[in-house]
């Protein structure tokens, strides 16, 4: 029988039924076992959010429908907020308020993030609350344009990385333009070190 790990939260029984009819139960009850997901922000993990500039919040109102968001932001607009803890400052949009209508009710909620360039992908589950009235903590949270209305919180139960299989990779306009700015950069230094050759040898030469 499979003992209780942080797996659970998205290995259901359902989920686990569904392995063992496919044939790869066996596999993840040997890692679930050995090593489970963690819940806790690492080094890497904090590293990985402070360099993404866009998320995807899933949430589900209580009737079980799904409701996916993106929110989009400077580097490490997403920020740790303890070693279970993420945070958001939740900006004025289209007035919809689906997400905070189905955290209202139902506070499960799946945060997805996607690295192009370096094509990584991180999977958390949790459970997410909307913090008002609080302007340190939406101080605290914001970053870039756009008004903040209210905070959004977010507690890790478990965290998953996914493999890279798939995914395009692709290249930001600022990272591209970085990018190029070190390699023009680099460039002129092996100009220079060149020209400095040439007059060396032109100066043995006389």
């Amino acid at each position: 029988m499979d003992r209780p790990t942080t797996m659970d939260v998205a290995f259901t029984p359902a989920v686990r039924a569904a392995q063992t009819a496919r044939g790869s139960r066996e596999g993840y009850a040997r890692m679930e076992a050995r090593r489970p997901w963690a819940d806790r922000i690492t080094p890497d993990l904090a590293d990985f959010l402070g360099r993404q500039t866009s998320v995807f919040l899933g949430t589900a109102s209580a009737a079980g429908r799904p409701y996916i968001q993106h929110r989009g932001g400077p580097a490490g607009f997403l920020k740790v907020m303890g070693d279970r803890q993420l945070g958001i400052a939740d900006l004025a949009g289209n007035r919809q308020y689906i997400t905070l209508g189905n955290l209202s009710e139902n506070d499960r909620a799946f945060l997805f993030l996607i690295d192009y360039e370096t094509r990584q992908r991180i999977k958390i589950w949790g459970r997410a609350r909307a913090v008002e009235n609080d302007p340190a903590l939406v101080a605290r949270l914001h970053a870039g344009d756009g008004r903040p209305e209210r905070a959004i919180l977010f507690d890790i139960e478990a965290w998953d990385v996914n493999c890279p299989q798939h995914i395009p990779r692709r290249i930001g306009l600022d990272r591209v333009a970085t990018l190029l700015a070190e390699r023009d950069a680099r460039i002129a230094e092996l100009e220079r070190a060149l020209a400095a050759r040439d007059a060396g040898s032109a100066d043995k030469d006389r």
